[in-house]
């Protein structure tokens, strides 16, 4: 047919559409024109009795920077109208009134038909295509036995982008890419994309999914140019009804489709001084031994005598430091991720929280509560781990008031407080995780780690404080120092992304770290820490090194901080050249490495000072080294990223894989959990071998 200015008054009634709609039917309007003629578009309105759509052809879409996509093909689904109660299955009469303004003949052709697969079926797959100008959308019904479902959505290309939407059954659906967020849940998509659905959200128990196409990938993480002007297959299948929100037989089970489309489917008491109150050693070693003698701690370059007392620590009390940090630190947490919830609720906008969709089982306002539920790992075991350290402190006091001597004169003494703060930050770890997974994202990914950097810093500590006790930090400059990490986890997450100089800045500051952090433990603490700790231990380093030549008094420490300083050095140099991203898991790894090097070198100077591993700490150690593999694969199962758009989040998407409601991060959870614990175990029993040695024969290192 033709259409043209003269022949407005003409076309009103000619379309007219006499047709029954049923129950799970509706019809489907398609329009072309060969014109391209952009001045004169030929105009269709599509009138029903509850609505009216429009449009154009050529159809037009605006992308970035004004870019322009012209569409000569356009078809549109309408609103389908149920029978009421009182009326019955009614006619539906549709008028389709096409003109255009155009001084000339327009050629143009108008079919109209009934979609007779408008409803999707459970644990069905179907095909259809779409183009950002021929959005489509279905009807879903809640069968009587089921009250959730997984929609999931395939694709057979990578691009382009598109947006996955659940709305109720209202007319007008909003199904262009002007208004698709407007109503409903949504999620962006390229390769895939789920949506969990329950039946309480919806009283009438049926949705509409629709499905639009971009005119562009920009939005979706592809490039910016690019107009599809093809159609794009998609797959979609409602699979697995999810009866239940705890693993059953009645959870949803993995299925996916070989097709190509898109798929929808310690007390604070002195320790007595020890019998042996003799300053001098009987033979030269390459150990410092730990008497417990009134000595000059300041004496260097000398075998140094470390006096066996309890120190600010206890007095401090770790534990309560750590549960006033842990308060204040978690209230503004919780707060701020009920807030991003609550706007995911609100909005509909599924593209704010980087969930694994394909495994997200929502159970009240949470949208992943399988995510949060697997942190209870960390708080249990915490909590199992405070018991253990309760009952050695116990049995500890206990002996300590019957004057035991083992108690007194021999063995490593015992403080408790560190093991304390441990098991709480343990603890803290599951709950801030646990807030980290209600809603992540860029924004709140610190809330993950910031524990983890308090657990390395407190491990190293009590590595340090179990050989040098009287020398150790102070708990109030040791928090002041996790303090100032997280606040430059915090700024790294901030400017970390493109700021060159805040890089520059940040390996300076680690590098001069390392080196004074270096020049305090080679000297037992008594070199003092100020601005001139540079210009001194240069002056060090030229007089033993380069004047005499000499060998160094520490030969075992200066191999390890030698190490340890090239280790940190490397980070830095990573870090400056290729700024990663993940600022927070950079600064977890640089802990983490340091961690586990001064682990060995206390192992490897243990067994070189003819000390034993006991069962039990052996043990332990084997099921540390295991649980963490473990842990690892499956952490580094990446199922989502942050780092990347929400469509191409969702590509990695992977469904669960443990009762049918945990996925791999899950796993990673109660195995990181586990590792954590018997890491914490490690350094309680490590030196249990040393409880029937006397304190001036234990070496130190």
């Amino acid at each position: 047919r033709t259409v043209s200015s003269d022949e407005l008054c003409i076309l009103i009634t000619c379309f007219e559409q006499h047709m029954q709609l049923w129950r799970g039917d509706a019809v489907r309007v398609y329009v072309n024109s060969s014109s391209e003629n952009l001045q004169y578009p030929v105009l269709f309105v599509v009138r029903q009795q509850k609505g009216v759509l429009s449009w154009q052809v050529p159809l037009i879409f605006r992308g970035l920077y004004q870019r322009t996509y012209n569409y000569q093909e356009v078809s549109r689904t309408l609103c389908p109208s149920e029978p009421t109660p009182e009326t019955g299955p009614s006619d539906q009469i549709i008028f389709v009134d096409v003109a255009s303004m155009a001084p000339f003949n327009i050629a143009y052709e108008l079919l109209v038909t009934r979609l007779e697969n408008f409803q999707l079926e459970t644990n069905k797959a179907f095909n259809f295509t779409a183009s950002p100008s021929q959005p489509q959308y279905f009807l879903y019904k809640f069968p009587q036995d089921v009250d959730s479902v997984i929609i999931k959505v395939v694709s057979d290309a990578v691009y382009p982008c598109s947006v996955v939407s659940v709305q109720d059954i209202v007319c007008p659906v909003y199904d262009l890419d002007h208004n698709v967020e407007f109503n409903g849940v949504y999620q962006s998509m390229t390769k895939q994309a789920a949506i969990t659905v329950q039946r309480k959200d919806f009283p009438g128990e049926q949705f509409f999914v629709v499905f639009v196409i971009k005119p562009e990938d920009y939005a979706c993480g592809g490039s910016v140019p690019s107009s599809i002007h093809g159609k794009l297959c998609w797959e979609v299948d409602l699979v697995a009804p999810l009866l239940c929100m705890f693993p059953s037989p009645c959870s949803a089970p993995d299925e996916s489709s070989s097709s190509g489309g898109r798929q929808l489917s310690s007390p604070g008491c002195g320790l007595p001084a020890g019998s042996d109150t003799d300053s001098s050693v009987e033979e030269e070693s390459d150990f410092d031994t730990m008497p417990e003698i009134e000595s000059d701690k300041n004496v260097i370059r000398t075998k140094v005598w470390l006096m066996w007392q309890l120190g600010p620590w206890i007095h401090l009390g770790q534990d309560q430091n750590i549960i006033t940090i842990a308060v204040f630190y978690a209230l503004p947490v919780i707060q701020l991720v009920i807030t991003y919830q609550t706007v995911v609720n609100v909005t509909g906008n599924q593209d704010i929280c980087y969930y694994n969709f394909l495994c997200a089982h929502p159970l009240g306002v949470l949208s992943a509560f399988n995510n949060i539920l697997s942190n209870m790992g960390h708080m249990l075991l915490g909590f199992l781990f405070l018991l253990i350290v309760l009952r050695r402190d116990i049995l500890h006091r206990r002996a300590m008031e019957m004057k035991d001597i083992y108690t007194l004169d021999y063995g490593i003494p015992k403080h408790f407080g560190l093991f304390y703060a441990m098991g709480i930050a343990l603890m803290m770890e599951g709950v801030l995780s646990a807030c980290y997974h209600v809603c992540p994202n860029y924004s709140n990914f610190q809330f993950d780690t910031s524990f983890m950097y308090m657990i390395a810093g407190l491990c190293m500590l009590k590595l340090y404080q179990t050989r040098h006790p009287d020398i150790n930090a102070s708990a109030y400059s040791a928090y002041a120092s996790f303090a100032v990490v997280i606040c430059l986890a915090v700024l790294g997450v901030v400017f970390g992304k493109n700021d060159m100089w805040f890089w520059v800045i940040f390996s300076m500051i680690h590098v001069l770290a390392s080196l004074a952090l270096s020049t305090q433990i080679y000297y037992m603490g008594r070199f003092k820490i100020d601005l001139g700790i540079f210009r001194r231990a240069a002056m060090v380093l030229y007089t033993d090194c380069i004047q005499q030549c000499s060998r160094p008094m520490y030969m075992d420490r200066m191999v390890l901080l030698i190490v340890g300083n090239l280790v940190n050095w490397s980070f830095a140099i990573f870090g400056l050249l290729y700024r990663p991203r993940d600022f927070a898991s950079y600064i977890l790894g640089i802990f983490i490495c340091n961690l586990l090097l001064y682990l060995a070198f206390y192992i490897i100077m243990k067994l070189r000072s003819s000390e034993k591993l006991l069962p039990i700490p052996l043990f332990c150690i084997v099921a540390t080294a295991v649980v963490w593999a473990a842990a690892l694969y499956f952490f580094f199962q990446t199922l989502s990223s942050w780092e990347e758009t929400p469509a191409e989040s969702r590509e990695k998407n992977r469904p669960c894989i443990l009762l049918g409601f945990f996925d791999d991060h899950d796993v990673w959870h109660f195995l990181s959990a586990a590792a954590l614990f018997f890491s914490f175990l490690v350094l309680l029993t490590l030196d249990d071998d040393l409880d029937t040695v006397r304190r001036d024969k234990i070496p130190v290192f």
